[in-house]
């Protein structure tokens, strides 16, 4: 059994590195950005506060992000490990975390942090579009569609994210950098953070996750 947590900024490849490392370790995916994104998508309660800090690039507040976690974590089963993808973001998420896998008797086996740099980002992500019907993303300059601004999946017209808007982005690093950032320390402390180079190709930096996990 693994237990990871995948950290980074922004923008960073988290998305497509959690969907390499979740089939290959056969992991189950708690990812708090897409249970947000589809309690938004349905209207519900949880889904219409949260998209209130979402669009201005804020984080939804602790206590509710860590009763959705332990909500999970408590009620599913895992034979093969889990993947956290957004979640812890601060150190108190972080010490609230590993109490509830203190309480559940499991632990973590590898923190996993993509690094890129800030100016990176920002070019990285004005050009992500993403399909509001199959969630597939491209980007305009990376990975653009064959026509422009439909999905090549499913026909279905392209957004742009408010949370990928540069002034969104903006603050959402600005944000990372002064809470998020701290977890690294505090994960190291533990003896259980990775570093990636997430400034290479998307292969080179799954093989990269991959080699790193073998030494653990």
């Amino acid at each position: 059994m693994i237990n990871l947590l995948i950290m980074g900024k922004p923008g960073a490849g988290k998305g497509t590195q959690s969907k390499k490392l979740l089939k290959h370790y056969q992991l189950e995916h708690i990812s708090t950005g897409n249970i947000y994104r589809d309690e938004i998508k349905k209207g519900s309660e949880i889904g219409i506060e949260a998209k209130k800090y979402l669009d201005q690039g804020n984080l939804v507040p602790d206590k509710m992000t860590n009763d959705i976690v332990w909500d999970i974590l408590n009620n599913k089963d895992y034979p093969n490990g889990f993947m956290l993808d957004g979640y812890p973001r601060t150190r108190a998420q972080a010490e609230a975390l590993d109490e509830m896998l203190c309480r559940l008797n499991i632990g973590l086996t590898s923190v996993i942090n993509v690094d890129v740099k800030d100016d990176v980002l920002l070019r990285r992500m004005a050009g992500r579009r993403v399909c509001p019907n199959c969630g597939h993303t491209y980007h305009t300059d990376f990975h653009p569609t064959k026509i422009e601004g439909i999905c090549d999946h499913c026909g279905h017209e392209l957004i742009q994210r408010p949370d990928d808007l540069e002034e969104s982005v903006m603050n959402r690093l600005a944000i990372y950098n002064e809470k998020t950032k701290p977890l690294l320390d505090y994960y190291d402390e533990k003896h259980l953070l990775v570093v990636i180079d997430g400034e290479q190709s998307t292969n080179k930096v799954f093989h990269d996750i991959i080699s790193k996990l073998g030494e653990k």
